[in-house]
């Protein structure tokens, strides 16, 4: 499979404070089948990060959990933080790939149950902390971070209502699976510093432009612009979408749009 390490930075942390590595990742798809991502996965821990993220989709198949787990074994014991995307939720199944290109008709057509209590139940058991319409606090390096988060957008089982409120901490951070504006908006309302996402695959087929490339669809009302990477839009806060490592068994493809996880590097301002 292959992958390519991103590295970005934001300057958010207070005055002479140390950086904040975050290793950020989403979108695994997972089947006991995929040796190289598992592989590529497991090697992850050698960046060291200080903190990790998850933004969801874990798993793309009913006995994925134990591969899942497997995989991100040593990650597991370091600070935590995730969410779930509708692929935790249900396995994929078959759909017109070129539907994927289209506007969502906000149609869902789910596959059969996964085992997402016991994948909780196991991350939070190691130490990670749930942000699925949830919030707290974590400490990483004397910084006190705000956090909170929302459940899968995409299937409207997000509730910002429940994490709403006026950040307590140095820095406050925004974890989500897909991205859609009503979640980035009730995040900038409360004056969030930065926000995590993924479900977009970064457009999963983009093509050729000016400078690089550019994505066709984010499968939700995010901008194309904003479909993978590190985007601020004035006085609102640093948004940052994962790529992705995975895709739909049914979808195994990605072109000019490699497979990706990133070192979030934060740093003083």
């Amino acid at each position: 499979m292959g992958y390519q390490l991103r590295e970005v930075s934001v300057p958010i942390l207070p005055h002479g404070a140390s950086d904040i590595r975050i290793l950020h990742f989403s979108d695994l798809h997972l089947t006991p089948r995929r040796k190289r991502e598992i592989a590529d996965i497991k090697s992850w821990a050698s960046l060291s990060p200080d903190l990790v993220i998850s933004t969801g989709d874990f798993l793309a198949h009913r006995d994925a959990v134990e591969t899942a787990l497997n995989s991100l074994n040593e990650l597991l014991d370091l600070p935590g933080l995730y969410v779930f995307g509708s692929n935790d939720y249900y396995a994929p199944r078959f759909k017109n790939p070129l539907a994927y290109l289209q506007k969502d008709d906000g149609v869902r057509k789910l596959g059969a149950k996964l085992p997402t209590e016991e994948l909780d139940q196991e991350l939070t058991q190691r130490g990670w902390i749930n942000l699925n319409n949830r919030k707290g606090s974590i400490s990483i390096k004397n910084i006190d971070i705000d956090i909170r988060g929302t459940d899968d957008a995409h299937l409207e089982l997000d509730d910002y209502s429940k994490v709403a409120g006026t950040p307590k901490g140095d820095i406050s951070i925004g974890v989500t699976h897909a991205p859609y504006a009503r979640v980035l908006d009730g995040m900038k309302r409360d004056g969030l510093n930065l926000i995590f996402a993924g479900h977009t695959h970064g457009g999963q087929i983009r093509i050729p432009w000016f400078g690089g490339s550019r994505s066709l669809t984010t499968n939700c009302d995010l901008p194309n612009w904003r479909s993978r990477g590190l985007t601020q839009v004035e006085n609102e806060p640093w948004l940052h979408v994962s790529a992705g490592m995975g895709y739909s068994p049914f979808a195994p493809i990605r072109i000019f749009c490699p497979s990706e996880v990133t070192l979030v590097t934060l740093t003083a301002n």
